[in-house]
Protein backbone atom coordinates (compact mmCIF):
# COMPACT_ATOMS: atom_id res chain seq x y z
CA UNK A 1 0.00 0.00 0.00
CA UNK A 2 1.28 3.33 -0.95
CA UNK A 3 0.34 5.80 1.50
CA UNK A 4 -3.04 4.53 3.07
CA UNK A 5 -5.20 7.85 4.82
CA UNK A 6 -6.82 5.26 7.05
CA UNK A 7 -5.41 2.84 9.61
CA UNK A 8 -7.57 0.31 11.51
CA UNK A 9 -5.73 -0.38 14.73
CA UNK A 10 -6.48 -3.40 16.96
CA UNK A 11 -6.05 -2.49 20.74
CA UNK A 12 -6.39 -4.56 23.81
CA UNK A 13 -6.99 -3.85 27.23
CA UNK A 14 -3.29 -3.42 27.82
CA UNK A 15 -3.02 -0.30 25.88
CA UNK A 16 -0.49 0.89 24.01
CA UNK A 17 2.07 -1.03 25.57
CA UNK A 18 0.54 -4.03 23.69
CA UNK A 19 0.43 -2.43 20.72
CA UNK A 20 2.85 -2.85 17.37
CA UNK A 21 5.48 -0.50 16.14
CA UNK A 22 3.76 0.07 13.31
CA UNK A 23 0.37 0.73 15.41
CA UNK A 24 2.34 3.28 17.48
CA UNK A 25 3.78 5.26 14.62
CA UNK A 26 0.27 5.46 13.13
CA UNK A 27 -1.04 6.54 16.29
CA UNK A 28 1.77 9.07 16.69
CA UNK A 29 0.88 10.48 13.07
CA UNK A 30 -2.62 10.42 13.28
CA UNK A 31 -4.82 14.22 12.80
CA UNK A 32 -8.15 12.47 13.97
CA UNK A 33 -8.74 9.07 16.39
CA UNK A 34 -12.00 7.41 16.01
CA UNK A 35 -13.10 5.34 19.04
CA UNK A 36 -14.94 4.22 21.84
CA UNK A 37 -14.45 6.35 25.07
CA UNK A 38 -12.51 3.20 26.72
CA UNK A 39 -10.30 3.12 23.50
CA UNK A 40 -9.66 7.01 23.28
CA UNK A 41 -8.85 7.26 27.46
CA UNK A 42 -6.21 4.19 26.84
CA UNK A 43 -4.60 5.80 24.02
CA UNK A 44 -5.16 9.21 25.48
CA UNK A 45 -6.18 10.27 22.30
CA UNK A 46 -7.27 13.87 23.63
CA UNK A 47 -8.16 16.53 21.03
CA UNK A 48 -7.68 14.29 18.17
CA UNK A 49 -10.16 11.84 19.90
CA UNK A 50 -13.57 11.04 18.22
CA UNK A 51 -16.43 9.37 19.81
CA UNK A 52 -17.75 6.78 17.76
CA UNK A 53 -21.61 8.35 16.97
CA UNK A 54 -24.72 6.55 18.33
CA UNK A 55 -26.61 5.33 16.46
CA UNK A 56 -23.25 4.01 15.41
CA UNK A 57 -22.04 4.72 12.07
CA UNK A 58 -18.75 4.90 9.83
CA UNK A 59 -20.36 8.33 8.12
CA UNK A 60 -17.57 10.68 10.35
CA UNK A 61 -15.01 8.64 9.23
CA UNK A 62 -15.71 8.82 5.60
CA UNK A 63 -16.09 12.05 5.70
CA UNK A 64 -11.87 12.83 6.82
CA UNK A 65 -10.55 11.30 4.33
CA UNK A 66 -7.62 13.40 3.12
CA UNK A 67 -6.57 13.57 6.77
CA UNK A 68 -4.70 10.89 8.87
CA UNK A 69 -7.14 8.92 10.36
CA UNK A 70 -6.74 5.84 12.79
CA UNK A 71 -9.58 4.14 14.11
CA UNK A 72 -9.41 1.98 17.18
CA UNK A 73 -11.02 -1.27 17.23
CA UNK A 74 -11.20 -4.18 19.77
CA UNK A 75 -8.50 -6.70 19.42
CA UNK A 76 -8.93 -8.28 15.52
CA UNK A 77 -11.20 -5.18 13.69
CA UNK A 78 -12.41 -7.96 11.19
CA UNK A 79 -13.41 -10.33 13.78
CA UNK A 80 -17.04 -9.00 15.08
CA UNK A 81 -15.67 -5.56 14.94
CA UNK A 82 -15.70 -2.59 12.40
CA UNK A 83 -12.56 -3.50 9.86
CA UNK A 84 -15.43 -5.72 7.24
CA UNK A 85 -17.89 -1.99 7.48
CA UNK A 86 -15.40 -0.05 6.62
CA UNK A 87 -13.29 -1.56 4.52
CA UNK A 88 -16.88 -2.02 2.08
CA UNK A 89 -16.53 1.38 1.52
CA UNK A 90 -13.01 2.12 0.34
CA UNK A 91 -10.42 1.00 -1.86
CA UNK A 92 -7.74 -1.46 -1.19
CA UNK A 93 -5.24 1.45 -1.01
CA UNK A 94 -7.03 3.63 0.98
CA UNK A 95 -6.84 1.51 4.41
CA UNK A 96 -4.41 -0.67 6.64
CA UNK A 97 -5.32 -2.90 9.37
CA UNK A 98 -2.85 -3.66 12.43
CA UNK A 99 -4.71 -6.35 14.26
CA UNK A 100 -3.78 -7.33 18.29
CA UNK A 101 -4.79 -10.92 19.40
CA UNK A 102 -8.93 -10.63 19.36
CA UNK A 103 -11.38 -11.48 23.02
CA UNK A 104 -11.98 -14.87 21.33
CA UNK A 105 -8.51 -15.75 21.11
CA UNK A 106 -7.57 -14.39 24.15
CA UNK A 107 -10.37 -16.36 26.12
CA UNK A 108 -9.51 -19.77 24.13
CA UNK A 109 -5.87 -19.64 25.48
CA UNK A 110 -7.24 -18.88 29.43
CA UNK A 111 -9.58 -22.03 28.61
CA UNK A 112 -7.17 -24.30 27.11
CA UNK A 113 -9.77 -24.32 24.47
CA UNK A 114 -8.96 -25.03 20.68
CA UNK A 115 -10.54 -22.20 19.01
CA UNK A 116 -10.92 -23.83 15.38
CA UNK A 117 -13.54 -26.15 17.84
CA UNK A 118 -15.18 -23.17 19.46
CA UNK A 119 -18.26 -21.44 18.24
CA UNK A 120 -17.96 -17.86 18.16
CA UNK A 121 -20.30 -14.95 18.64
CA UNK A 122 -20.96 -11.43 18.96
CA UNK A 123 -23.72 -10.43 20.84
CA UNK A 124 -23.69 -6.93 21.36
CA UNK A 125 -27.28 -5.94 19.58
CA UNK A 126 -28.07 -9.57 18.72
CA UNK A 127 -30.33 -11.43 20.11
CA UNK A 128 -29.97 -14.59 22.52
CA UNK A 129 -32.11 -17.11 19.81
CA UNK A 130 -28.85 -16.52 17.33
CA UNK A 131 -27.70 -18.87 19.65
CA UNK A 132 -30.12 -21.83 18.77
CA UNK A 133 -29.35 -23.21 15.53
CA UNK A 134 -26.00 -24.38 16.68
CA UNK A 135 -25.98 -24.47 20.86
CA UNK A 136 -26.42 -28.05 22.04
CA UNK A 137 -24.84 -30.38 24.18
CA UNK A 138 -21.28 -30.63 24.42
CA UNK A 139 -20.71 -27.76 22.44
CA UNK A 140 -18.33 -24.99 23.88
CA UNK A 141 -18.62 -21.46 22.56
CA UNK A 142 -17.82 -18.29 23.05
CA UNK A 143 -20.16 -14.61 23.26
CA UNK A 144 -19.28 -11.02 23.04
CA UNK A 145 -21.69 -9.57 25.25
CA UNK A 146 -23.10 -5.56 25.25
CA UNK A 147 -22.23 -5.67 29.49
CA UNK A 148 -22.86 -6.97 32.68
CA UNK A 149 -26.21 -6.61 33.07
CA UNK A 150 -26.61 -8.54 29.87
CA UNK A 151 -24.52 -11.73 31.04
CA UNK A 152 -26.99 -12.13 34.02
CA UNK A 153 -29.33 -12.69 31.17
CA UNK A 154 -27.71 -14.51 28.83
CA UNK A 155 -27.54 -17.04 32.26
CA UNK A 156 -31.50 -16.99 32.52
CA UNK A 157 -31.98 -16.94 29.21
CA UNK A 158 -29.69 -20.61 28.49
CA UNK A 159 -31.49 -21.97 31.65
CA UNK A 160 -35.10 -21.52 30.49
CA UNK A 161 -33.97 -22.96 27.29
CA UNK A 162 -33.38 -26.22 29.24
CA UNK A 163 -29.36 -25.36 29.35
CA UNK A 164 -29.47 -25.05 33.12
CA UNK A 165 -26.34 -27.26 33.74
CA UNK A 166 -24.11 -24.97 31.23
CA UNK A 167 -20.82 -24.04 32.73
CA UNK A 168 -20.19 -20.41 32.33
CA UNK A 169 -16.75 -19.07 32.25
CA UNK A 170 -17.32 -14.79 32.58
CA UNK A 171 -13.84 -13.37 31.55
CA UNK A 172 -13.61 -9.60 32.10
CA UNK A 173 -11.37 -6.64 30.70
CA UNK A 174 -8.90 -9.64 28.98
CA UNK A 175 -4.84 -8.67 28.30
CA UNK A 176 -5.11 -5.48 30.77
CA UNK A 177 -4.59 -4.90 34.70
CA UNK A 178 -8.44 -5.49 35.26
CA UNK A 179 -8.56 -8.83 33.78
CA UNK A 180 -10.72 -11.06 36.04
CA UNK A 181 -12.15 -15.01 35.22
CA UNK A 182 -15.07 -16.32 37.00
CA UNK A 183 -17.17 -19.33 36.73
CA UNK A 184 -20.75 -20.15 37.39
CA UNK A 185 -23.21 -22.71 36.15
CA UNK A 186 -26.54 -21.02 34.02
CA UNK A 187 -29.17 -22.30 36.40
CA UNK A 188 -27.18 -21.01 39.52
CA UNK A 189 -25.79 -18.19 38.22
CA UNK A 190 -24.26 -15.71 40.88
CA UNK A 191 -22.02 -13.43 39.24
CA UNK A 192 -23.89 -9.76 39.32
CA UNK A 193 -20.94 -7.61 39.00
CA UNK A 194 -19.65 -8.00 35.44
CA UNK A 195 -18.24 -5.12 33.70
CA UNK A 196 -17.69 -4.66 30.00
CA UNK A 197 -15.71 -5.68 28.44
CA UNK A 198 -16.65 -9.22 29.05
CA UNK A 199 -16.94 -12.07 27.17
CA UNK A 200 -18.99 -15.69 28.73
CA UNK A 201 -17.48 -18.81 27.73
CA UNK A 202 -20.39 -21.87 27.61
CA UNK A 203 -19.84 -25.45 27.82
CA UNK A 204 -22.70 -26.23 26.79
CA UNK A 205 -24.87 -29.09 28.63
CA UNK A 206 -28.10 -29.61 29.37
CA UNK A 207 -30.68 -29.94 26.47
CA UNK A 208 -30.12 -31.89 23.32
CA UNK A 209 -30.26 -29.03 21.18
CA UNK A 210 -31.76 -28.35 17.61
CA UNK A 211 -31.34 -31.26 14.81
CA UNK A 212 -29.66 -30.49 11.94
CA UNK A 213 -31.11 -33.07 9.88
CA UNK A 214 -34.15 -31.60 7.81
CA UNK A 215 -37.53 -31.95 8.74
CA UNK A 216 -37.91 -30.50 12.33
CA UNK A 217 -40.89 -31.77 14.23
CA UNK A 218 -44.05 -29.81 13.42
CA UNK A 219 -44.93 -28.82 16.99
CA UNK A 220 -41.84 -26.58 17.19
CA UNK A 221 -43.41 -24.16 14.26
CA UNK A 222 -45.78 -21.13 15.01
CA UNK A 223 -48.81 -22.49 12.41
CA UNK A 224 -52.27 -22.44 11.49
CA UNK A 225 -52.15 -25.64 10.20
CA UNK A 226 -51.89 -25.28 6.95
CA UNK A 227 -47.89 -26.48 6.37
CA UNK A 228 -45.52 -28.31 4.82
CA UNK A 229 -45.45 -30.93 7.33
CA UNK A 230 -42.08 -32.70 8.62
CA UNK A 231 -42.05 -35.60 6.13
CA UNK A 232 -43.10 -33.42 2.86
CA UNK A 233 -40.85 -30.45 4.32
CA UNK A 234 -37.26 -33.23 4.16
CA UNK A 235 -38.41 -34.25 1.22
CA UNK A 236 -38.85 -30.73 -0.29
CA UNK A 237 -35.24 -29.22 1.48
CA UNK A 238 -33.47 -32.21 -0.17
CA UNK A 239 -35.18 -30.95 -3.49
CA UNK A 240 -34.37 -27.53 -2.89
CA UNK A 241 -30.49 -28.59 -1.83
CA UNK A 242 -29.15 -25.22 -0.19
CA UNK A 243 -25.72 -24.49 0.14
CA UNK A 244 -23.62 -21.59 1.80
CA UNK A 245 -24.91 -18.43 0.64
CA UNK A 246 -27.46 -19.20 -1.21
CA UNK A 247 -30.69 -17.11 -1.38
CA UNK A 248 -34.29 -18.88 -1.42
CA UNK A 249 -37.73 -17.74 -2.71
CA UNK A 250 -40.38 -19.06 -0.79
CA UNK A 251 -43.49 -18.06 -2.57
CA UNK A 252 -46.56 -18.64 -0.43
CA UNK A 253 -44.89 -18.63 2.57
CA UNK A 254 -47.24 -20.19 4.89
CA UNK A 255 -45.39 -20.71 8.11
CA UNK A 256 -42.03 -19.92 6.92
CA UNK A 257 -41.02 -23.54 7.90
CA UNK A 258 -39.39 -24.27 4.24
CA UNK A 259 -37.68 -20.77 4.72
CA UNK A 260 -36.50 -21.29 8.52
CA UNK A 261 -35.25 -24.81 7.23
CA UNK A 262 -33.64 -23.68 4.45
CA UNK A 263 -31.81 -20.82 6.48
CA UNK A 264 -30.78 -23.40 9.55
CA UNK A 265 -29.71 -25.76 6.46
CA UNK A 266 -26.26 -23.56 5.25
CA UNK A 267 -24.11 -20.88 6.73
CA UNK A 268 -25.06 -17.68 5.25
CA UNK A 269 -28.14 -18.85 3.60
CA UNK A 270 -30.97 -16.21 3.07
CA UNK A 271 -34.45 -16.53 2.42
CA UNK A 272 -36.93 -14.01 0.63
CA UNK A 273 -40.51 -15.20 1.88
CA UNK A 274 -43.46 -14.04 0.42
CA UNK A 275 -47.35 -14.80 2.13
CA UNK A 276 -49.82 -11.93 1.75
CA UNK A 277 -52.06 -13.45 4.57
CA UNK A 278 -51.61 -11.23 7.59
CA UNK A 279 -51.93 -14.01 10.32
CA UNK A 280 -49.28 -16.05 8.43
CA UNK A 281 -47.02 -13.72 7.73
CA UNK A 282 -47.06 -13.07 11.98
CA UNK A 283 -46.17 -16.97 12.30
CA UNK A 284 -43.10 -16.44 9.58
CA UNK A 285 -42.11 -13.34 11.69
CA UNK A 286 -42.51 -15.24 14.77
CA UNK A 287 -40.47 -18.60 13.67
CA UNK A 288 -37.75 -16.59 11.90
CA UNK A 289 -37.04 -14.98 15.31
CA UNK A 290 -37.99 -18.44 17.72
CA UNK A 291 -34.86 -20.37 15.35
CA UNK A 292 -32.57 -17.22 15.16
CA UNK A 293 -32.66 -16.61 11.63
CA UNK A 294 -34.75 -13.11 11.49
CA UNK A 295 -31.36 -11.42 10.29
CA UNK A 296 -31.29 -13.92 7.30
CA UNK A 297 -34.87 -14.43 6.64
CA UNK A 298 -36.80 -11.25 4.67
CA UNK A 299 -40.40 -11.34 4.59
CA UNK A 300 -42.59 -9.60 2.40
CA UNK A 301 -46.34 -9.41 2.72
CA UNK A 302 -47.85 -9.51 -0.46
CA UNK A 303 -49.32 -11.84 -3.50
CA UNK A 304 -46.26 -13.20 -4.69
CA UNK A 305 -47.22 -13.33 -8.23
CA UNK A 306 -47.06 -9.54 -7.55
CA UNK A 307 -43.27 -8.98 -6.61
CA UNK A 308 -41.30 -11.95 -7.78
CA UNK A 309 -39.73 -9.99 -10.76
CA UNK A 310 -38.41 -6.92 -8.40
CA UNK A 311 -36.78 -9.28 -5.89
CA UNK A 312 -33.65 -10.46 -5.46
CA UNK A 313 -32.47 -13.05 -7.89
CA UNK A 314 -32.66 -16.72 -6.46
CA UNK A 315 -30.59 -19.70 -6.39
CA UNK A 316 -34.00 -21.77 -5.41
CA UNK A 317 -37.50 -21.17 -5.55
CA UNK A 318 -40.09 -22.99 -3.71
CA UNK A 319 -43.83 -22.28 -4.76
CA UNK A 320 -45.44 -23.98 -1.53
CA UNK A 321 -49.41 -21.79 -2.15
CA UNK A 322 -51.37 -20.33 -4.99
CA UNK A 323 -49.45 -22.25 -8.25
CA UNK A 324 -50.99 -21.38 -12.04
CA UNK A 325 -49.76 -21.74 -14.87
CA UNK A 326 -48.96 -17.84 -15.49
CA UNK A 327 -47.57 -17.73 -11.82
CA UNK A 328 -44.88 -20.28 -12.58
CA UNK A 329 -44.27 -19.08 -15.92
CA UNK A 330 -43.74 -15.24 -14.68
CA UNK A 331 -41.17 -17.37 -12.17
CA UNK A 332 -39.77 -19.14 -14.53
CA UNK A 333 -39.20 -15.77 -16.44
CA UNK A 334 -37.52 -14.49 -13.40
CA UNK A 335 -35.26 -17.02 -11.93
CA UNK A 336 -31.57 -17.14 -14.02
CA UNK A 337 -30.26 -20.07 -15.41
CA UNK A 338 -29.27 -22.59 -12.95
CA UNK A 339 -31.51 -21.99 -10.55
CA UNK A 340 -33.96 -24.89 -9.03
CA UNK A 341 -37.52 -24.31 -8.77
CA UNK A 342 -40.00 -26.85 -6.78
CA UNK A 343 -43.14 -27.17 -6.11
CA UNK A 344 -45.54 -29.53 -4.27
CA UNK A 345 -48.97 -30.38 -5.57
CA UNK A 346 -52.17 -31.84 -3.54
CA UNK A 347 -54.84 -31.15 -5.81
CA UNK A 348 -55.77 -32.92 -9.00
CA UNK A 349 -55.88 -29.63 -10.94
CA UNK A 350 -52.83 -28.49 -9.41
CA UNK A 351 -51.15 -32.14 -10.43
CA UNK A 352 -51.94 -31.76 -13.93
CA UNK A 353 -50.70 -28.69 -14.43
CA UNK A 354 -47.43 -29.85 -12.52
CA UNK A 355 -47.43 -32.15 -15.25
CA UNK A 356 -47.81 -30.17 -17.99
CA UNK A 357 -45.30 -28.31 -16.63
CA UNK A 358 -42.69 -31.55 -16.30
CA UNK A 359 -43.66 -32.49 -19.92
CA UNK A 360 -42.51 -28.80 -21.39
CA UNK A 361 -39.42 -28.25 -18.97
CA UNK A 362 -38.31 -31.42 -17.94
CA UNK A 363 -37.18 -31.77 -14.54
CA UNK A 364 -38.22 -34.89 -12.00
CA UNK A 365 -41.80 -35.29 -11.30
CA UNK A 366 -42.66 -37.40 -7.97
CA UNK A 367 -45.50 -38.55 -6.05
CA UNK A 368 -45.11 -39.24 -2.24
CA UNK A 369 -48.15 -41.24 -0.28
CA UNK A 370 -47.30 -41.27 3.68
CA UNK A 371 -48.79 -42.68 6.32
CA UNK A 372 -48.42 -42.89 9.60
CA UNK A 373 -49.82 -44.85 12.70
CA UNK A 374 -53.13 -44.37 14.65
CA UNK A 375 -55.69 -46.13 16.44
CA UNK A 376 -57.90 -48.63 15.03
CA UNK A 377 -60.44 -49.76 17.09
CA UNK A 378 -58.74 -51.83 19.87
CA UNK A 379 -55.45 -52.01 17.86
CA UNK A 380 -53.90 -49.59 15.47
CA UNK A 381 -53.82 -48.94 11.75
CA UNK A 382 -52.08 -47.29 8.77
CA UNK A 383 -53.67 -43.17 8.64
CA UNK A 384 -52.76 -41.98 5.04
CA UNK A 385 -52.03 -38.40 4.42
CA UNK A 386 -52.79 -36.45 1.03
CA UNK A 387 -50.43 -37.65 -1.58
CA UNK A 388 -48.28 -34.84 -2.68
CA UNK A 389 -46.79 -34.36 -5.78
CA UNK A 390 -43.50 -32.86 -7.14
CA UNK A 391 -42.10 -31.22 -9.72
CA UNK A 392 -38.10 -30.17 -9.13
CA UNK A 393 -36.40 -28.72 -12.13
CA UNK A 394 -33.64 -26.54 -12.94
CA UNK A 395 -33.19 -23.90 -15.27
Amino acid sequence: MSDPWLTIIGLGEDGPSGLSEASRVALNGADIIFGGPRHLALVDAGGRGREWPVPFSIDPVLAEKGQKVVVLASGDPFWHGAGGTLSAHLLPGEWISHPAPSTFALAASRLGWRLEEVVCFGLHAAPFERLIPVIARGVRMICLVRDGAAVSSLAEWLAACGFGPSRLTVLESLGGPSERIRHSSAEGFDITDATYPVAVAIAADGAAGLSRASGLPDELFASDGVMTKRPVRALTLSALAPRPGEVLWDLGAGSGSISVEWCLAAPGATAQAIESRADRAANVRANAASFGVAHRLTLTEADWSAVVADMPKPDAVFIGGGASLAGIESVWAAIPAGARLVINAVTIESEALLARCYTEKGGDLMRFEIAGAGPLGRMRGWEPARPVVQWSVIK
